[in-house]
């Protein structure tokens, strides 16, 4: 599915390169659940932005399904985002003026989900994940891990092929944490491909192998 080759990734300081990561290379099949691992500051989020392109790298090369990511025009790059991939962002990017149904609805309309069918696939996943009395709320009448269940139950309504979360569980307390996990563990079971930045180590667990980022490098990396 996915290859990146020698990703690095700098921002100009006074004419000095202040370095986010160096050198990555790193293949994703078809199927893996993948966590990335590593301390504040590693690059991790960096990586995974890359990978959901909504950031480009420095240098290097990514195909994605043999399509050269860094040649690609923005709205080609767009179209494969939204056609492949779910992202669940650290700091929720809900649309506020939405509300909860309305916000997990958005991938099904962006890929033309007739509305009988999009309303039985809300209404299974507000159900599973418990929200059922908070689908007309606004996302500022709900609390952080309210506004993080709704970011995940949008990333994954649609199933894309590739999900990508950025400390998914964050924000949860452990039995929501755990609820989702097993989510994300069954999709998996389903053939949904799975990275995910997390500093559990438990929930690291969850994945089929474990890269450590320190500093910008691959520093190990784990077969479970």
């Amino acid at each position: 599915m996915i290859q990146l080759k020698h990703i690095e990734r700098f921002y100009e300081n006074q004419s000095k390169k202040a370095w986010v990561l160096k050198d990555v290379s790193l293949d994703i099949k078809d199927g893996e659940f993948l966590t990335i691992m590593g301390p504040s500051g590693a690059g991790k989020s960096t990586l995974l932005n890359i990978i959901g392109m909504l950031d480009h790298a420095s240098s290097g090369e990514y195909q994605f399904y043999d399509e050269e990511v860094f040649k690609l025009r923005e709205k080609r790059r767009h179209e494969l985002h939204r056609q492949y991939m779910g992202f669940v962002f650290q700091a929720y990017h809900l649309i506020e003026d939405l509300t909860v149904y309305e916000n997990i609805e958005t991938p099904l309309l962006y890929r033309k989900v007739k509305k009988a069918e999009r309303q039985a696939i809300i209404a299974d996943i507000l159900d599973r994940f418990r929200m059922v009395a908070k689908k007309d709320l606004f996302p500022h009448q709900l609390s952080g891990g309210q506004q993080q269940l709704v970011g995940i139950a949008r990333a994954i309504v649609a199933k894309p092929k590739l999900l990508l979360a950025d400390e998914p569980t964050g924000n949860l307390h452990s039995s929501q944490g755990e609820m989702i996990m097993d989510v994300f563990k069954q999709l998996h079971q389903e053939g949904m491909t799975i990275v995910q930045v997390t500093h559990n180590e438990k929930y690291a667990q969850y994945g089929t192998r474990i890269i450590e980022l320190m500093d910008g490098f691959v520093s190990k990396e784990v077969s479970i």
